[in-house]
C-alpha cells in the first residue's frame, strides 16, 4: 500500500512530506493506522546530528492509532484494538524485561537503525529502504511494526490524548517517581519544563513533594509548571538555588531532575550544587553521546553520598505504566488534555518543530487526516 511520510533525508535539514511504499505485516507485526503524534524534541537531535539515525528514517517515535491488520503468530492486539506506541519495544523475555526492567529492553538497541527486529525494513521508495525511528514512524500514516511495540489501551479514550502517554508524560511523571525516587515531604527541582519536565512536575507533586522548583527561562513554560503543581518557578539556576537554599535552611534539594532538551556540562553542575546530603541528580534529557557532559567534584560526591544517574523512559515499563497513566487521566487524576498547546496536521511538522524550538508549546501534537 501507499502512505505519506515525513522523512529525514539527513541531519540540518527539514522533514520532507513524501509518498512511500509500505509493506504489511509478517509474522509477529502489526498494521497501524496512526491518529496522533507527539512532537517530540528526541526527533530533533536527528536533525541537530546529537544522535546520528540511519538515513533516510521516517520521523516520529510518540505515536497512537488503531490497528488495521495483524501478521501470523500475533497474540497481543487483533484488527480494530486501539493502542499507544511503545519507543522501546519490549520483548518480556530477555534479561532486563524478565527483571521488570523493559525499558531497557534488547530489543531497543536498533531503534537508530530503523529496520525491524529481524533486520528488514517495511517502508521503501525509489529503490531504498526507509527506515522508521524507534521501530515506529509515527510521522507516516500507517506503519508495520513489531507488535512489541504496541500497548492495547481502553478504546473510549481519545487518542488525540492518549498519544502522549507514549513519551513525554510516563518519562517525566517516572523520572520523579521512579528514577528520581520522590517521596512525600521532598524538595525536588525540575530543569527544562517542556513535554518532559511538565510530567516531572506533575509527577513530583503526585508523589507528595512539599516543594517542587521549576526552572526554566521561558516564561509561558514557568507559568504552565505552577498549573501543574509547581510551588516556585525561576528563569536561572541561580535563582532557583538561593530559593532552595532558603526554603530548606540550608539543607537543600532532595532530587534535582534534568529534563533539558540538550544537556550540557552547566546543567549537570547546577543540578549536582543543588542536591544536599544524600540527594539524587537525575539525567533524563539527552546531549551528543561523544561529547562529556558529566564533571564533578569526586570527593563532594562521595562526602555528600550524593547520587547522580541516568534514566531511559524514566525507568517505567510501557506495558504496565501506559495503561496505568491513562487510567489515572481517567480518574481526574492526571492532566493531559492541558498539556497539549497546539496541534498541527503532517504537513506542519516543520512548522511544529519550529515553534517547540521557539519555547512556544508544551507539547505539540501532529493529528493525521
Amino acid at each position: 500500500m501507499k502512505t505519506k511520510a515525513a522523512v529525514l533525508f539527513d541531519a540540518g535539514k527539514p522533514f520532507e512530506i513524501m509518498e512511500l511504499d509500505l509493506d504489511g505485516p509478517g509474522p509477529g507485526e502489526v498494521l497501524i493506522k496512526y491518529t496522533a503524534a507527539g512532537l517530540c524534541h528526541s526527533d530533533l537531535h536527528l536533525i541537530d546530528n546529537d544522535l546520528v539515525p540511519r538515513f533516510p528514517i521516517i520521523g516520529g517515535h510518540e505515536g497512537a492509532g488503531i490497528i488495521e491488520d495483524v501478521g501470523p503468530g500475533v497474540t497481543k492486539v487483533q484488527p480494530g484494538d486501539h493502542v499507544v506506541c511503545s519507543f522501546i519495544p519490549n520483548c518480556g523475555t530477555c534479561r532486563y524485561c524478565s527483571t521488570g526492567r523493559q525499558n531497557l529492553c534488547d530489543m531497543g538497541a536498533t531503534i537508530l537503525e530503523g529496520h525491524l527486529p529481524d533486520g528488514t525494513f517495511r517502508f521503501h521508495g525509489g529503490g531504498q529502504d526507509f527506515g522508521a525511528m524507534c521501530m515506529l514512524g509515527t510521522f507516516s500514516e500507517r506503519a508495520t511494526i513489531s507488535q512489541h511495540s504496541v500497548v492495547k489501551v481502553d478504546d473510549w479514550l481519545p487518542l488525540e490524548t492518549a498519544v502522549l502517554v507514549g513519551c513525554g508524560v510516563p518519562t517525566g511523571w517516572a523520572t520523579a517517581n521512579y528514577a528520581g525516587g520522590v517521596r512525600a515531604g521532598d524538595t525536588t527541582v525540575v530543569y527544562g519544563i517542556g513535554g518532559i519536565g511538565i510530567n516531572a512536575v506533575q509527577g513530583a507533586a503526585h508523589a507528595g513533594a512539599k516543594y517542587v522548583v521549576a526552572v526554566d527561562p521561558v516564561e509561558f513554560k514557568r507559568e504552565a509548571a505552577l498549573k501543574f503543581g509547581a510551588t516556585h518557578a525561576f528563569a536561572s539556576a541561580a535563582d532557583a538555588a538561593e530559593k532552595v537554599n532558603e526554603l530548606t535552611w540550608g539543607q537543600l534539594a532532595d532530587q534535582a531532575l534534568i529534563t533539558v532538551g540538550t544537556v550540557d556540562e552547566d546543567v549537570v553542575s547546577e543540578a549536582f550544587n543543588i542536591v544536599g546530603k544524600g540527594g539524587t541528580v537525575v539525567i533524563t534529557g539527552l546531549a551528543n553521546p561523544e561529547k562529556l557532559t558529566v564533571h564533578v567534584s569526586g570527593g563532594v560526591l562521595t562526602l555528600f553520598e550524593k547520587t547522580i544517574k541516568g534514566t531511559l523512559f524514566g525507568s517505567a515499563n510501557p506495558q504496565y505504566d501506559i495503561v496505568r497513566l491513562l487510567r489515572l487521566y481517567d480518574a481526574g487524576k492526571l492532566k493531559l488534555d492541558e498539556l497539549v498547546t497546539r496541534k498541527y496536521t503532517l504537513e506542519q511538522v516543520n512548522e511544529g518543530y519550529q515553534d517547540l524550538r521557539d519555547g512556544k508549546n508544551i507539547r505539540g501534537v501532529l493529528v493525521h487526516g
